[in-house]
């Protein structure tokens, strides 16, 4: 199969590849089926993802999800950007090989995670005792 232009542009030229330094929330997530490792983080200003940034290490089809995640949501409002990640799931599945399916889960659970970790430092969670992407990270590797 073929995969679409749009897809092959996002693999050939990743937007936001990187970390950001002061993140809002980082989800790091890992297909063990594949090898496939991602990090996802976002900045977050009034509710707004003013910036989001990815790490993949992976096939094509999840570092140009990741890209197409990354464009989609920054400047939108968090749940928004939950909503965005499933529609842009539904856009790409039709069009992906099915053995690369979880390739696409991959950035919408790091997007997740990375929010989840954004409402828990909101609400001053891991201040208490919670457990940081940091942790995470050291604990899977």
């Amino acid at each position: 199969m073929e995969y679409p232009k749009f897809l092959m542009d996002h693999f050939q030229s990743p937007r936001n590849v990187g970390e950001i330094a002061d993140a809002d929330g980082m989800g790091i997530v890992k297909n063990a089926r594949c090898g496939d490792i991602m990090q996802m983080s976002i900045k977050v200003e009034k509710g707004i993802i003013v910036d989001a940034k990815f790490k993949t290490f992976g096939c094509g089809a999840a570092i140009a999800t990741s890209s197409i995640i990354t464009e989609k949501i920054k400047g939108r409002r968090v749940e928004e950007a939950l909503r965005i990640s499933d529609e842009t799931a539904k856009e790409i599945v039709d069009q992906l090989p099915q053995e690369k399916l979880p390739c696409f889960t991959l950035a919408a659970n790091a997007l997740r995670l990375a929010v989840d970790e954004y409402r828990c430092n909101k609400q001053g969670i891991h201040e208490k005792g919670g457990i940081t992407s940091k942790d995470l990270e050291k604990a899977i590797s």
